[in-house]
């Protein structure tokens, strides 16, 4: 073995060992110690050879060959340098349709509205590319948030540091507060992030004692379509009886952050200066006088509620939501154009007046839902915003049984169905104009005794509850409302929209000419062009 094959043997080494050195940190996302080993040995076992074959390279540069291989060099050397440029100041496009590969506008803008320093660390297998690059693109959104990597399996000190004993674990920090996320859904890292961010956790209590829906009970059932007796809206009986859960509703208010508890305003107290919002979910059953005062009470000093309020059920509040504005009215919404699946007295809503509440929201339904109507007069201190309104062919029937439109008694669509109402302090001089009589035939409510109001308050009131239950939560946008009003009202607007993501698989949309020509071109036309083709040519051989 001469010493020209020797040199050349070590000059290949040496490149392979380059090689090997840039897989292995491509592959592990980070610089290790055997990464820099192998990199140096192999930049020496490289110069090395190529000093040995010196006069051979001389000889081989110096002709026509060598200049082809100075430009082919030149050429991979601008190459590499531009890659290198990429990863310094990279630089992303997002083709797809559904923008698969970018984080959505209500994430970028949380992040971008970071006031807090946050940490994190992700600890990854090889396998989980995509989420690192999604951590990635979390850190490019603002400046701080900062993000280290590690493979437990090659750092085990971290891991157990961290307390991390699997990959796909992330650990948050910020200001000393620690939160662990083991998902690679962008909506669980965005409200991660929220959740360490923010410290304190806001308190959402629930109304307990009059068959309201229980939070923390995953009880729902199925929808068949045509099931005899089935309905949400029409038979008051049925309505009166029904009871889901709420945990879906409860766990996404977790995840965001919120402590839920339900209250029994009952026992007396002052059980609700804890909360930070109100949500009375479909009683089945009038609150007592002392209940309705202790809300009234919360409300009055600032509190904030969520009311959801089923038709044709005396509920007691009717006096406290008019103090807003707002008339609950004794009605149940029929659509027979626009509704879900075969319910007419579920309309569903796919247009929406403009409200931070509203933004990009997708179609949601109603399953037995009252109309609502302003009051006679403006009151003092208020302002009332409807959001949700029912379909042109819709309306408002007082007959809870069957489907029919009565002239003069039935209100004709479009109905509202959702406002959002805010009060502040009025004047002295204004205090009386807060008591209200009866405002209707239809709505019809003993006058309210008057109430000092001594804080700014936000409430929205729904002719509905079952739409957030186990049942409806997770079908299109019902979920995302409910959370987009609870954020609203608590003062989250950060966390609005913030949502888990559907993608759609991308569809062609044909009309019945476009189809029967696709397949007349596809069945008929393109194998009867290459029989004949085929045909001619066997013909003419012959």
């Amino acid at each position: 073995m001469d010493r020209s094959f020797r040199a050349g043997l070590i000059l290949l080494a040496g490149v392979a060992l380059l090689g090997a050195a840039g897989a292995l940190h491509a592959i592990l996302l980070e610089t290790v110690l055997w990464t820099l080993v192998l990199a140096g040995v192999g930049t020496l076992l490289v110069a090395g050879g190529a000093w040995a074959l010196r006069r051979e390279l001389g000889g081989v540069l110096g002709g026509r060959r060598g200049e082809i291989a100075l430009y082919t060099l030149g050429v991979i050397g601008v190459l590499m340098a531009l890659a290198y440029l990429s990863v310094l100041f990279p630089v992303r496009f997002d083709l797809t349709r559904a923008k698969l590969y970018s984080l959505s506008p209500s994430t970028v803008t949380m992040l971008r509205r970071l006031d807090k320093p946050v940490h994190i660390v992700f600890f990854h297998d090889p396998m989980m590319r995509e989420t690192v690059e999604l951590y990635e693109l979390v850190a490019r959104q603002s400046p701080r948030i900062t993000v280290e990597f590690y493979d437990p399996m090659l750092n085990p000190a971290q891991a157990r540091l961290f307390g991390v004993q699997f990959a796909g674990t992330a650990v948050l920090e910020s200001e000393g507060r620690k939160l662990q996320v083991s998902s690679d859904s962008e909506t669980d890292i965005a409200n991660g992030i929220l959740r360490v961010s923010q410290g304190a956790k806001q308190l959402a209590c629930f109304l307990d004692g009059h068959g309201e829906p229980d939070p923390f009970s995953m009880e729902s059932h199925d929808h068949l379509e045509g099931a005899p007796g089935h309905t949400h809206g029409l038979g008051a009986q049925y309505v009166l009886h029904e009871r889901h859960g709420m945990a879906k509703a409860r766990h996404s208010l977790e995840v965001m952050n919120y402590d839920v508890e339900k209250v029994l305003l009952v026992r007396g107290g002052d059980l609700l200066s804890r909360c930070s919002l109100l949500v009375v979910a479909g009683p089945k059953a009038a609150l007592l006088p002392p209940e309705v005062a202790a809300v009234r009470a919360y409300l009055a000093a600032g509190g904030n509620a969520f009311f959801m309020l089923d038709p044709f059920v005396r509920t007691g509040l009717e006096p406290v939501v008019r103090e807003y504005g707002v008339v609950l009215d004794d009605t149940i919404v029929i659509d027979e154009a626009s509704h879900f699946w075969a319910d007419v007295s579920s309309p569903a809503v796919t247009s929406y007046n403009h409200h931070l509440v509203t933004v990009d929201l997708p179609l949601t339904f109603f399953p037995g839902v009252r109309s609502l109507s302003p009051t006679p007069g403006r009151v003092p201190g208020t302002t009332v915003v409807p959001i949700l309104n029912s379909s042109t062919n819709s309306w408002a029937q007082t007959r809870p049984d069957r489907v029919e439109f009565r002239k003069g008694r039935d209100v004709p669509g479009p109905n509202t169905l959702m406002v959002m109402a805010t009060r502040r302090p009025v004047a002295p001089g204004d205090a009386a104009a807060i008591r209200f009589g009866p405002g209707g035939a239809r709505a019809a409510v003993p006058p309210a005794v008057p109430v000092r109001v001594t804080g700014r308050s936000r409430i929205a009131v729904v002719g509905d509850s079952d739409f957030a239950t186990n049942s409806f939560f997770h079908i299109m946008g019902n979920g995302r409302l409910f959370l987009n009003t609870v954020n609203y009202l608590a003062a989250e607007e950060n966390l609005i929209g913030i949502a888990p993501r559907t993608y759609d698989l991308p569809r062609v949309n044909l009309t019945n000419r476009q189809m029967k020509g696709t397949f007349f071109l596809a069945v008929v036309l393109v194998p009867a062009l290459l029989a004949v083709v085929g045909t001619a040519v066997w013909w003419r051989q012959r």
